[in-house]
């Protein structure tokens, strides 16, 4: 199955560039997202009304969430073929908006990893090769706000160390799909924990000199030659929460990027400063974070009660 219909008039190199217009990620969804609609007896070109019956019929069973993504897989499969967007329609556009009203639209977030957290996570980390790596792994990905694809893709030439501390290079990311390249500073840490002083430990024991900084280790400490997958990057958080006391459920691989924007709202950092380091495109995509960390600053029952 194609994203985008095969046209006798365009070459194969075309094809190919329209194909890479949207990530690998973004192309799995929308492709998922096809085939499941097919798959319930929907087609391309589609109809308002069949649009509209297939949420109804899902309406319950996927999230809220989940039926807007499947909506603008629907529409951009339709708008790269140059047909007719059903999605845009009243009808359409009215029955998702009663089923949000119905089972609300609350997005689900990562819990984020707060640094006095982290601190307890890290206390309680040891000194096997394995610990090095988490270590390393949980302050860069929490210093750096990274995304956990962010995190995994780096290689050893990505980090260039300089007096302040480390510049790490994004060649690609989710908010620079067209690969213009990033930088991310990662200071040294004041405390006990230094993102800086955990790379440096972790790359000298590990050896590692090219290729994939984050590598699998297997039970006899063996260090792998690939890079580690994301959804690894989840499932060392959560072992490395509860290895600490505490309870795993909520967090997962984006913990660390929201525990670092969280944590820096807290102690009132300007959310432009957090958005430097986060990256992300405007205030109102960091609002949710800042919001949350905001909560119990200058509270006002705090200050009645």
């Amino acid at each position: 199955m194609q994203l985008v219909a095969r046209a006798t008039e365009l070459s194969p190199e075309t094809h190919f560039f329209i194909e890479n217009s949207v990530s690998e990620n973004s192309r799995r969804a929308y492709l998922s997202d096809l085939r499941e609609f097919e798959l319930s007896g929907g087609s391309i070109p589609a109809s308002p009304d069949t649009l509209a019956e297939h949420l109804a019929q899902n309406a319950g069973r996927l999230s809220v969430a989940t039926l807007v993504r499947r909506l603008a897989s629907i529409s951009k499969a339709h708008e790269a073929r140059g047909l007719p967007n059903p999605t845009r329609s009243a009808l359409v556009r009215a029955t998702l908006r009663g089923i949000k009203r119905t089972y609300g639209c609350a997005q689900h977030q990562a819990k984020p990893l707060l640094l006095t957290e982290l601190i307890q996570v890290l206390d309680a980390t040891g000194d096997r090769p394995k610990d090095l790596r988490d270590r390393a792994l949980l302050l860069v990905g929490f210093a750096g706000a990274l995304r956990r694809s962010e995190l995994v893709g780096l290689n050893r030439d990505h980090a260039e160390h300089v007096r302040q501390g480390v510049i790490l290079h994004l060649l690609r990311s989710k908010s620079d799909q067209e690969a213009r390249g990033q930088k991310i500073g990662i200071p040294h840490g004041r405390g006990r924990w230094c993102p800086i002083a955990a790379l440096e430990a972790w790359l000298a024991i590990s050896g590692i000199s090219e290729g994939p900084i984050f590598r699998p280790i297997n039970r006899h400490g063996r260090v792998h030659d690939c890079r580690l997958s994301g959804e690894a990057v989840g499932e060392i958080v959560r072992e490395r929460v509860s290895a600490a006391g505490l309870d795993p459920s909520g967090y997962s691989g984006h913990s660390l990027r929201a525990g670092l924007a969280t944590s820096a709202s807290q102690v009132g950092v300007p959310t432009g400063k957090i958005r430097a380091q986060t990256r992300h495109a405007s205030d109102a995509m960091l609002a949710r974070y800042v919001r949350d960390g905001a909560l119990f600053s200058q509270n006002a029952a705090g200050a009645l009660l």
